[in-house]
């Protein structure tokens, strides 16, 4: 599970079950709780705060790339808003003193406590339990909580990491434990071992081109959220090599890479269904050679793609859960009968790793939402 999640370059753990369904489709020996051993009594897979603003389960060694390379550079500007937010609130006039004061308080609280959730901390630090007047006297007025804020910022700062949920492996509300006592070691953004910033930009590009190449410009500036500039930078020093892709354009490959990979030639249809946000159906901006003409269907507005399924590399269609918890499947084109029967056999295998649990994926798309209230996909 460990090496699975280290060659994805990190499992998306937006939705919690996502971290576990990415993996039930690969390594067919997990279950349930060999995944929360993994991330919860070994502690070899941490949760973190990385690229694009979104939280990932990684390695512990590729947690410290991470961390160095993408969720260090959001600490200025998101200091910067929750000060503003701060003021605007009324809580303090000096944002920064008062974020600095609250945040070691907070730190000394769960040394003292151990792992909590955020809602736990009141009782102990009374700051935490401030709710923000924001935006007062508009159409989109509204309130935000101090804790999960100051949670966030010191998870970019690598001091605090989430750790076990509050209730089961679906649940999103996460206990929080200092990164020294839950890891024994620091993520702090610092060089870490010789491992400086740029070292870790470098790091990460490269293992996004060798687990995703040949990519594009827009692909590695999609996944990784970071600047033109900062890209090439990044890129500067590796070995890599343009290539022609299927659309008449080129790619980026790293260059030891270049060499086709022999692999036996499939015999049966390879189907597997994929959770919302997986890393492979997320990993490349220009996602047409692998998802033709569905991204209506298996998209919601702002991008984010639901449960897809997936037929020798590419995607044929969609799944989801009944309110009674049936594994429903929708193919969008004709994939032969052997491959519609390895569908649904797949559905009725991750039926049974689930068991009695409802997925229910944050960003629900068309087509989910179709199969999720009974009904048949009508484009």
């Amino acid at each position: 599970m460990v090496t699975v999640a280290g060659d994805l370059v990190g499992l998306h753990g937006t939705d919690p079950a996502t971290v576990y369904l990415s993996l039930a489709a690969r390594v067919r020996t997990c279950d349930i709780g060999g995944v929360d051993a993994a991330m919860y009594d070994d502690r070899s897979l941490v949760r973190l705060l990385g690229m694009r603003r979104t939280v990932f389960t990684a390695p512990r060694h590729l947690a410290r790339v991470i961390q160095t390379s993408a969720a260090m550079a959001l600490l200025p500007n998101e200091r910067r808003t929750f000060g503003k937010m701060l003021v605007e609130g009324q809580a303090t006039n000096e944002p920064e003193s008062w974020i600095d004061r609250v945040s070691a308080n907070a730190a000394v609280v769960l040394a003292r406590h151990g792992e909590l959730a955020a809602t736990e901390f009141a009782p102990h630090l009374p700051e935490f339990g401030l709710q923000l007047r924001l935006n007062v006297g508009k159409k989109y007025e509204g309130s935000i909580g101090v804790s999960s804020k100051i949670l966030f910022l010191m998870g970019i700062e690598g001091r605090v990491v989430r750790t076990r949920p509050k209730g089961s492996w679906i649940s999103s509300q996460y206990r929080w434990d200092l990164t020294e006592s839950w890891l024994g070691e620091t993520l702090d953004g610092q060089p870490f071992e010789g491992l400086a910033p740029a070292d870790a930009e470098r790091q990460l590009v490269e293992r996004y081109l060798h687990s995703y190449g040949p990519a594009t410009t827009a692909d590695v500036r999609w996944w990784t959220g970071w600047s033109l500039g900062k890209i090439r930078s990044a890129m500067a020093d590796l070995a890599v090599t343009e290539v022609e892709i299927e659309d008449g354009g080129t790619a980026t490959m790293l260059t030891a890479d270049v060499e086709p990979t022999l692999a036996a030639p499939l015999t049966d249809p390879w189907v597997r269904l994929l959770p919302s946000l997986d890393p492979t159906a997320m990993g490349w901006k220009e996602r047409d050679w692998y998802l033709g003409p569905y991204r209506e269907p298996l998209f919601d507005y702002s991008g984010n793609i639901g449960p897809t399924v997936w037929c020798d590399g590419r995607i044929v269609g969609g799944w989801s859960q009944t309110p009674t918890g049936e594994v429903v499947t929708h193919v969008l084109e004709d994939v032969g009968a052997e491959a519609s029967n390895a569908v649904a056999a797949e559905a009725v295998r991750i039926q049974r790793w689930i068991g009695l649990a409802r997925v229910s994926p944050r960003f629900p798309t068309p087509l989910q939402k179709a199969l999720a209230n009974g009904n048949g996909w009508r484009p």
